[in-house]
């Protein structure tokens, strides 16, 4: 049976390819899923994608997960050093959690540093652009034993 992996984006990521370049890349937000999607399908991985500038729809599907997929990566964008919600959610759901940052949020401003993602995360890629998605996945598929 295949696992599936929920890819979740939160605030802004809309944006990618466009907002500061220089800091996420050129790489568009379709073009890391579409990225993503191949990998997962080498793996035997299946991948839904979702994307929200809100708070609460990302909350609500870390709960959806729950039932549907065996393991989320998850950029929560600015909710990762706000949101006590989202760190809620994911306390609930029982399979992997990979944390993903395009920037190396350690180099960053002060208030980047903390992540409450990063209390519940299995694992956390910074620093890495896009390619820390794809590497997310591979690390998903070992934890899935695929």
């Amino acid at each position: 049976m295949t696992k599936l992996v929920y890819l979740i984006n939160g605030p802004n990521l809309n944006l990618l390819g466009t907002r500061q370049p220089e800091l996420y890349g050129s790489a568009t937000l379709a073009d890391i899923e579409a990225g993503c999607a191949k990998l997962a399908d080498e793996l035997g991985l299946g991948l839904s994608c979702f994307q929200s500038n809100s708070e609460g729809r990302i909350v609500d599907w870390i709960q959806e997960a729950r039932g549907d997929a065996d393991a989320i990566i998850l950029n929560s964008g600015a909710y990762s050093h706000t949101s006590i919600a989202v760190l809620d959610a994911l306390i609930a759901f029982d399979g992997p959690v990979i944390e993903v940052h395009m920037s190396n949020i350690h180099a960053r401003e002060p208030f980047r540093r903390h992540s409450y993602v990063s209390l519940r995360a299995d694992a956390v890629i910074a620093g890495c652009g896009a390619d820390g998605y794809e590497f997310g996945l591979r690390r998903v598929a070992r934890l899935l034993g695929r």
